[in-house]
């Protein structure tokens, strides 16, 4: 979703970003999310609509700012099509949060576990 944010100001993910600004809810993250989108933000796909001290004020700005809890060690429950988004539910499933994503299969889950697109995350805050 931050990634879809930096490619789409415009879009739904710019406007759930928006929202946890204003204080709408808790963005929860962790060391390993952190370095996957840190990664992420090297591509030169994104380079393109982030230079590198963007990058790094985002991660900063998530660094201070978002609820910060440790990696889940374990997890056995559900999982997605892609083994490599596994530790995304673990992670909302430890911290009690639900998930928002564009990935098709965290959403292709939505029945299982709390997983909302950015645009339906929206409309949640938004009733």
């Amino acid at each position: 979703m931050i990634i879809s944010a930096t490619l789409s100001p415009g879009g739904s993910p710019t406007r759930v970003l928006h929202l946890w600004l204003d204080g709408a809810y808790e963005f929860v993250c962790s060391p390993l999310l952190l370095d996957e989108l840190a990664t992420a933000l090297t591509y030169p796909k994104l380079r393109k609509h982030i230079d590198a001290d963007e990058a790094d004020e985002l991660l900063d700005l998530l660094r201070r700012t978002a609820l910060s809890v440790d990696d889940p060690k374990t997890y056995e429950g559900v999982s997605s099509a892609d083994p490599e988004d596994d530790y995304l539910i673990a992670l909302a499933e430890k911290s009690r949060s639900v998930l928002v994503s564009g990935d098709r299969d965290l959403l292709a889950l939505s029945e299982q576990i709390p997983v909302y697109s950015p645009r339906g995350f929206v409309d949640l805050l938004s009733v």
